[in-house]
């Protein structure tokens, strides 16, 4: 990734409905389905908003039926618009073809393009296939980290979140590494500009006004005052101590084993952990199938589901919408909180 600047944020449309762009992800996979069957109560479930789902028109139309959902009276009846971007080679439900690789990318492209350029206020992603892209030629680590070369954003955070009145939301300094390459990616700034963005995001896109941050360590027992490990000492109390000076309310480092317990999440609004697999499994044991995915730090507005591709459930109708769902809620609230709606 080459960016060394973020790009500016477009100005929030000020007038009309909200309009949310939906990638279908992966066509052999279950995003197609998924998104028609979340899609079949949105005049109801999200009144004042509008929805441009991006992806092959037929593929949709056919996936329709595995989920028992009229097409026809879907777009009759629903805020909905299909934006018909053809597929790469005829699909399959379930078989991957590396084929259809440059087409998952057109769709993210055109959602990316069309939220800087204001003409949508959100973007919300079903899940992709990143084997398949890479296959098809291109080099690929994940949504997250293309979301933030094309916006030309230094620097963005994952986090993900369950719903509710008080969510659990898990925010990650490091995302998609080897894990004998995370102590090395962590830093004293950079923690510390997780946490601003943390911080902002969580304010200004969430409506939560003073924002708690409950930070892990890296090491078990968060170093045990050093003997099993430094990275507590010499990077991460440092970060948080320069973060509590500029206003921000974040504390630790707490040992990841005992920090998920009640008593200490009841008055938190995110905790952030070092990697990737020290935080996710305790939100995904928590909350998955109702989860989401949220990109902090863009210039846009983006959210997704907590699961993959799917591939044994592709066009049997069975996987579940709930997550889908759940994104497209927190698409609307946040493009709402942006919007000062």
């Amino acid at each position: 990734m080459n960016a060394s600047a973020s790009s500016p944020a477009p100005a929030p449309r000020k007038a009309g409905p909200i309009r949310i762009a939906i990638t279908t992800g992966e066509p052999a996979g279950v995003g197609p389905e998924l998104t028609v069957a979340a899609l079949a109560g949105a005049a109801a479930h999200w009144p004042n908003a509008r929805f441009v789902v991006l992806g092959d028109r037929a593929l949709l139309e056919a996936r329709a039926k595995a989920v028992n959902v009229d097409w026809a009276a879907l777009l009759a009846t629903q805020p909905v618009e299909i934006e018909d971007i053809p597929l790469g080679t005829r699909v399959q439900a379930g078989k991957l073809d590396a084929a259809n690789g440059r087409y998952v990318l057109a769709l993210l492209d055109r959602a990316i393009d069309g939220a800087t350029a204001g003409e949508f206020d959100a973007i919300v992603t079903a899940p992709l296939q990143k084997s398949t892209i890479n296959d098809a030629g291109v080099p690929f680590t994940g949504h997250t980290e293309y979301l933030a070369e094309r916006t030309g954003t230094p620097r963005v955070v994952m986090m993900l979140a369950g719903t509710g009145a008080r969510p659990l939301r898990v925010a990650l300094a490091t995302t998609h590494l080897p894990l004998k390459d995370v102590s090395a990616a962590l830093s004293v700034a950079g923690i510390v500009e997780t946490l601003r963005i943390i911080h902002h995001d969580l304010r200004h896109h969430f409506g939560v006004p003073l924002p708690r941050i409950l930070v892990t360590g890296l090491n078990p027992h968060a170093g045990e005052n050093g003997y099993l490990g430094r990275e507590e000492i010499d990077i991460i109390a440092p970060a948080l101590a320069s973060a509590t000076a500029e206003g921000i309310d974040a504390r630790g480092p707490y040992p990841a084993d005992t920090l998920f317990q009640p008593r200490y999440l009841k008055d938190a609004d995110c905790v952030l952990a070092m990697f990737h697999d020290q935080g996710l499994p305790v939100l995904k044991y928590a909350t998955f199938g109702e989860g989401i995915n949220v990109t902090l730090g863009l210039p846009i507005v983006r959210t997704s589901v907590d699961h993959g591709t799917a591939l044994d459930l592709a066009g049997t109708g069975r996987a579940d919408a709930g997550s889908l769902i759940a994104a497209l809620d927190t698409a609307v609230s946040m493009a709402r909180h942006r919007r000062g709606l």
